[in-house]
C-alpha cells in the first residue's frame, strides 16, 4: 500500500476499507470480520434500537472503542430533521466514550424505504446544517455528479456515492458516473476524499471501485451475508489493495487485436 495515509478532515488512515456493523449473525461474529477486514473506521447506525441485540447487549460492548474510530452514521432517517437529530445524539454517546469519531459522521437522508436511494434535497439540507454545528459530514449521495459537487460545495468533507442500491450486492452498476465524480470533485483539488459507498458483492467490486480511483470503500452487507463472512472479510481487505495498487501502476491500453508477448525478431526459423 501507499505509505501515505488516507486523509479525511482531520482524520487520517493507513486502511482504506471502512466497514459497517449491521446484520451479523451475532456480534462475536461481527468482532471477528472487523479483525479480519484489517479496517481502522467501523461505521455504526446510532437509532437506539440497533444499538442492542435480543439479549439486550449492546454492540459498543463489542468494539474496541480505543483501537476504531467509529463512524457514527444516520441510517434510517427520512428527514432532515431526523438525520439531525440522529447525528447529534451519535456525537454524545462517542463524546462520553472518548471515541474520535464524536467530531464527524456519514451522513445518510433516505427517500423511501424500498430503494433507500437518498433524497438530494434533505440530503443537502442536513449537510449545511451539520457542518454549521461542527460536523465533518460524510455524506452517502447517488451516482449523480451534480449532485456530488452540491454537495462538495456545501462544506462535505467527503462525497460518498452510491455504487448501487444499499445492499443490493450489484457492484459498481454506472463506472462512467463515479469517474466523472472523481474528476469534478477532484478538480483543482486532487487530495479530496471520494468514497464508494453501498452495493459491493465480493471483493472484485471492491477492485473495480479503486480501479477508478476511489479512495477508498465502504461496505457492511457483502461481508456480513456472505457464506463465510471471516473469509470475505480477508478477501476484501485484499481487493482493496489490488485495486489500491493497479490504479497507481497503470493499466495497458486497451486493443482490439492480439499483440504477441514475446519478440518476433530473431525467432528461430525451422
Amino acid at each position: 500500500m501507499d505509505p501515505a495515509p488516507l486523509k479525511i478532515g482531520p482524520y487520517a488512515f493507513r486502511s482504506r476499507l471502512f466497514v459497517g456493523t449491521g446484520k451479523y449473525s451475532t456480534y462475536e461474529l461481527m468482532r471477528e470480520c472487523l479483525e479480519a477486514s484489517r479496517c481502522e473506521v467501523v461505521t455504526v447506525a446510532v437509532r437506539r434500537e440497533r444499538l442492542y441485540d435480543a439479549q439486550n447487549r449492546s454492540l459498543l460492548d463489542f468494539l474496541d472503542t480505543k483501537r476504531y474510530t467509529i463512524l457514527p452514521n444516520t441510517a434510517g432517517c427520512f428527514t432532515a430533521e431526523d438525520a439531525i437529530r440522529v447525528a447529534r445524539l451519535g456525537r454524545e454517546i462517542l463524546e462520553q466514550l472518548e471515541n474520535p469519531g464524536a467530531s464527524w459522521v456519514k451522513l445518510e437522508v433516505l427517500h423511501d424505504k424500498k430503494t433507500l436511494l437518498p433524497d438530494p434535497i434533505g440530503t443537502l439540507e442536513a449537510t449545511r446544517e451539520l457542518i454549521k454545528d461542527g460536523f465533518h459530514v460524510m455524506v452517502y449521495s447517488s451516482d449523480d455528479p451534480a449532485a456530488a459537487c452540491r454537495l462538495k460545495e456545501a462544506g462535505a468533507t467527503s462525497v460518498m456515492p452510491a455504487g448501487s442500491p444499499i445492499g443490493s450486492g450489484q457492484g459498481v452498476l454506472n463506472p462512467n458516473n463515479i469517474r466523472i465524480i472523481l474528476e469534478m470533485l477532484k478538480e483543482g483539488d486532487p487530495a479530496y476524499p471520494v468514497i464508494v459507498d453501498a452495493g459491493v458483492g465480493t471483493a472484485s467490486d471492491v477492485t473495480i471501485a479503486m480501479e477508478l480511483g476511489a479512495d477508498g470503500v465502504l461496505l457492511n452487507t457483502g461481508i456480513a451475508h456472505a457464506k463465510d463472512p471471516v473469509a470475505m472479510a480477508r478477501a476484501m481487505a485484499h481487493a482493496l489493495d489490488a485495486g489500491f495498487l493497479a490504479a497507481r501502476a497503470g493499466r495497458i491500453s486497451r486493443k482490439l487485436y492480439a499483440t504477441a508477448s514475446s519478440p518476433v525478431e530473431g525467432v528461430i526459423v525451422y
